[in-house]
């Protein structure tokens, strides 16, 4: 607790030192040397660079808020609505335009597909509504409210400073990012202005007016700043200035397009082929489009114009362009992703299969013992996504104590001490997936988790702790008591099978309900365990009953057996308690998340 409320403190007097320099004499002296007629190179690259790093650390901060406060109900809502290509193309927009980040719903989209959640088809229509969701920030910018971005700035400061609710203060980091990004865009346009008549500039900005330039520069610029919508600010910040002609925008734009599939191949090497195959959908889609749009960029600006808002009255030359050509800029953006969408969206069977050729699976390779399917650590990025992967390599742990339960009592009962090794041997791979998982969660409790996400680790640690000593109950202690009736040479009662048997199916259920409960957040599940304990305490006593009957009626040599018996039970009894155990955790999940939600 600690180390955030230290982190807050420093990100507060971070923001206050930047407001002051912005106020600074050094800001006063930039303007200064503006207005002499003359370029000040210096100032010009502390303006621009400067502004620069406003907007892309306002971009950041407002969308790990908006991660925060709608992350959780955005997964949700993507994995229940991209059931057919329509619903998938409209989610996808939807997502993205809240979250702000077309990387984080693609990372989303990895998880889905990684966890057999949802097909490489499906994501295709996600991918295209992602694309068209992204370009909602260009909209955003491209409306003039620098004028207010100051006062966006000072009210989201002062709902972190006043608040100590973490909603509010994600809601804060939310609206301060907003305005960064205003006045980011503010500093860099106020520091182009000089290049207004600067012939040199003028002539530079003329040749983005050739496509093949235009889409390399813009190719190179989002590639280098890794964010198409860092990109897109910057040509909509030229356009304000009247710096560059719509078809120079639209050209920067097609590059920004490009430029942006840099940063998903980036993402996807070294990982999984779903990932790799999410990240070649998204590079071909822009390339593809850019290519088919590169020849017709005349004509789809005179289109872009005819639907685009005209120059007030009385406006001419730069300034008529700085008045209107942001918005037809922004408009181009959003039209050309639409544009992919409509185009590749009746195809993405045929797509699909294509991209499945491209990336093909790799070739099965022998490992050495079983390995996790569904922990990458590029979910990291979206630590919700993460827990989602931990609960499915869970259930895979869980299948396999499930698999050694099964065997358990017919290896103790009547087996072999083949049969019994057998048993015992089926724990090694529970335990690897268990190492996996313990570090998997460790290395998310790292990561910037809201409070609801850091309960859930503990609560998941706590479920795979009772599974894994399930496992070890099983393998050491039951196994044991099988190599003692081995030992012994003594045989159980068909009487006592039964009672042992009718125990031992209770617990299963327990068990298979319990890790069912954990894996799907399923409060019935648990609730259904935890209610089975007068039915195991019936039952025990039932046993009792018959093992303290046969005690007095038999001779003392089955002594041996009676307590193996015993043993038997009790074992199983611990086992039930473990599993009521990992209920018990899903039960209290829920508890506090209903708790979080009313505060």
């Amino acid at each position: 607790m600690k180390t955030i409320y230290t982190r807050r403190n420093f990100e507060l007097g971070l923001i206050g030192l930047i407001i002051f320099l912005l106020f600074s004499p050094l800001s006063a002296r930039a303007g200064a040397d503006s207005t002499k007629g003359e370029i000040s190179w210096f100032f010009l690259c502390v303006g621009l660079f400067g502004g620069l790093s406003l907007f892309l650390y306002g971009m950041e901060r407002m969308s790990d808020a908006l991660k925060n406060v709608a992350g959780e109900k955005m997964k949700a809502l993507l994995g229940m609505l991209s059931t057919n290509r329509i619903m998938g193309l409209m989610t996808g927009a939807v997502v993205t335009a809240v979250i702000q980040s077309s990387s984080v719903t693609t990372v989303m989209l990895v998880g889905f597909v990684t966890a057999g959640l949802m097909s490489l088809s499906q994501t295709i229509g996600v991918i295209l509504g992602a694309d068209i969701g992204t370009t909602i920030t260009a909209q955003i910018v491209a409306f003039k409210v620098t004028k207010y971005a100051l006062l966006l700035v000072a009210v989201g400061f002062g709902m972190l400073f006043i608040s100590k609710r973490e909603n509010i203060q994600q809601y804060g980091y939310m609206v301060m990012g907003l305005g960064m990004i205003f006045f980011g865009m503010a500093v860099m346009s106020d520091a182009m202005r000089p290049l207004r008549t600067y012939q040199p500039f003028i002539d530079l900005m003329a040749g983005m007016s050739n496509p093949i330039l235009g889409i390399l520069i813009g190719a190179a610029f989002t590639a280098l700043v890794q964010s198409s919508s860092a990109a897109m600010g910057v040509v909509i910040v030229l356009a304000m200035q009247g710096l560059i002609t719509l078809e120079a925008g639209i050209a920067l734009a097609l590059g920004a397009n490009v430029g942006t599939c840099a940063t998903a191949g980036l993402a996807s090497i070294g990982k999984p082929r779903e990932a790799v195959r999410v990240a070649t959908c998204h590079v071909l889609f822009k390339i593809i489009g850019v290519t088919l749009m590169a020849p017709f960029i005349g004509p789809f600006a005179k289109f872009v114009v005819s639907i685009s808002p005209s120059p007030a009255e009385g406006l001419i030359g730069i300034e008529a362009a700085a008045s209107v050509v942001p918005r037809q800029v922004a408009n181009a953006h959003t039209i050309f992703n639409v544009g992919i969408a409509i185009f590749f969206l009746p195809f993405v069977s045929q797509f699909a299969r294509i991209v499945y050729r491209v990336v093909p699976d790799k070739p099965i390779e022998e490992i050495e013992g079983i390995q996790p399917k569904y922990l990458s650590e590029m979910l990291f990025h979206t630590p919700s996504l993460a827990l989602d992967a931990a609960r499915h390599e869970i259930k895979r742990m869980g299948k396999r104590v499930d698999f050694m339960s099964s065997a358990m009592m017919p290896a103790v009962l009547t087996g072999s001490k083949e049969s019994l090794t057998s048993v015992r041997d089926m724990d090694e791979e529970v335990d690897i997936l268990y190492k996996h998982i313990v570090n998997y969660l460790a290395k998310v409790s790292t990561l910037k988790l809201n409070e609801y996400q850091s309960q859930k680790i503990m609560k998941l640690l706590a479920a795979v702790n009772d599974l894994e000593t399930v496992g070890d109950l099983i393998e050491v202690n039951m196994v044991e008591l099988g190599m003692r009736r081995i030992d012994k040479g003594f045989k159980i009662s068909e009487a006592t099978k039964k009672v042992i048997n009718t125990v031992h199916t209770v617990v299963s259920d327990a068990l298979k309900a319990a890790v069912m409960a954990v894996v799907e957040d399923d409060k019935d599940y648990a609730i259904r365990v935890i209610s089975m304990k007068a039915d195991m305490e019936r039952l025990k006593e039932e046993a009792d009953l018959h093992q303290a009957r046969r005690l007095v009626s038999e001779d003392s040599g089955k002594f041996e057996a009676y307590s193996v018996e015993v043993d038997i039970i009790e074992k199983l009894k611990r086992i039930y308690h473990h599993a009521r155990s990992m209920a018990k955790t899903v039960v209290e999940i829920e508890e506090e998340k209903a708790v979080m939600e009313a505060a």
